[in-house]
């Protein structure tokens, strides 16, 4: 097993009703900027929940944060954060406005030109202005980790960024909340859950016996409740199964003392910066296509991954991995999810050179856990999931 430093400061607040609680994490006279979507929440009474929970705050809103959260939008936000000098950000939503919030978070004390650069440059944010969330949608974990992806509709561009100084300071995760959740939005977060796994799992083996069946139990978890979550969202034990699932896929726990891989997210990323695809069924388009082209470094662990997750128990390593990404990929279509990128757009002649072009100009030139993937062996990639 790798060598690895660990620390996850954030709060967690996990139940029924605990969005009570949150008057109790708020420092005591802050001034807080409500962050939120597109106004669902208004919809299913969590808005009313959080006003009632912060009646004696101070506090201002900002709503219309998009499904990808847009740069041009969160400078607006930055802007109110600037004029009404906010102390305190409070993201409700799920992991596109927990996204943007940390965003906001690092732009509000950055002393660049620029917060684009921010991404651009791959800066590590040390310090943020304090924030925490109420999780409305499980999928992508941004409750309990300190990363965040944010796209700029007019450079076509999804950029990554984090820092030790975005972890939320709590985060109130009520599974209650999923039984509003539309049937899409419930697969996107299996998937993407069980995507966020499999990048930490699907490498080769470190000996890291404790991390991998860590990894497998999520995942059996999320393929025994995921038809039940999709069937009745108002099962709490199913919800509740989920919830935290999602959460420990991408809290830092699992990647620990084991290498990664996230090309997956990478290549997939720019699919949604330049088609608009939910982020979910990117992942999904690639994964199949990835671990096929990656077949040899990646087929021990993809066994593994048959026999302890799949209970494929016949045939020969090579046999067993095939299995494997059948299963995989069967999995995601069972959700409702496609997995070739024709099935999204009519236009995908030329995404793989455009994408390969891009990593290059980046100088994203090895990719993987083996960092060997080339701009050039990811052009193959993607042409596979067309």
């Amino acid at each position: 097993m790798n060598n690895f430093e660990f620390k996850n400061p954030t709060k967690i607040i996990f139940g029924k009703d605990s969005i009570e609680k949150l008057a109790n994490e708020i420092p005591e006279n802050a001034k807080i900027l409500l962050l939120y979507g597109g106004g669902s929440i208004k919809k299913n009474g969590i808005y009313d929940q959080v006003k009632m929970a912060l009646s004696n705050a101070q506090v201002i809103e900002f709503g219309g944060i998009p499904a990808n959260p847009e740069y041009s939008v969160l400078m607006e936000a930055l802007e109110v954060i600037k004029t009404e000098s906010i102390t305190f950000l409070l993201a409700v939503g799920g992991g596109s406005v927990i996204d943007g919030t940390k965003f906001l978070s690092a732009a509000a004390l950055y002393g660049g030109v620029s917060p684009w650069n921010i991404l651009t440059d791959n800066i590590k944010t040390e310090k943020g202005l304090p924030f925490g969330t109420v999780l409305t949608l499980p999928a992508t974990a941004s409750e309990m980790n300190s990363g965040a992806v944010i796209t700029r509709a007019e450079t076509k561009e999804k950029l990554a960024m984090g820092g030790p100084g975005l972890f939320p300071q709590f985060s109130i995760l009520d599974p209650q909340v999923i039984a509003s959740i539309p049937e899409r939005q419930l697969a996107n977060g299996l998937t993407d859950a069980f995507t966020h796994v499999l990048e930490q799992y699907m490498t080769y083996p470190v000996g890291g016996l404790l991390q991998d069946r860590f990894a497998e139990s999520i995942l059996q978890t999320l393929i025994e409740v995921a038809p039940k979550v999709i069937k009745d969202p108002t099962d709490y034990e199913a919800a509740s199964n989920f919830m935290w699932s999602c959460t420990m896929a991408l809290n830092g726990l699992i990647q620990q003392g084991v290498p990664g891989d996230w090309a997956i997210h990478m290549m997939g990323h720019e699919l949604t910066a330049l088609f608009g695809i939910d982020h979910a069924r990117t992942l999904a388009i690639m994964t199949p296509s990835h671990y096929k082209y990656n077949f040899e470094d990646k087929k021990e662990k993809l066994a593994q991954y048959a026999e302890r997750v799949w209970n494929i128990t016949e045939g020969s390593t090579d046999d067993k991995a095939y299995v494997a990404i059948e299963k995989t990929e069967t999995f995601f279509h069972e959700l409702g999810i496609d997995t070739k990128l024709s099935n999204y757009t009519k236009d995908y002649e030329g995404t793989a050179e455009t994408i390969k072009q891009r990593f290059t100009d980046r100088g994203w030139l090895g990719i993987g856990e083996h960092k060997s993937l080339s701009p050039e062996k990811v052009e193959k990639i993607v042409k596979m999931a067309y």
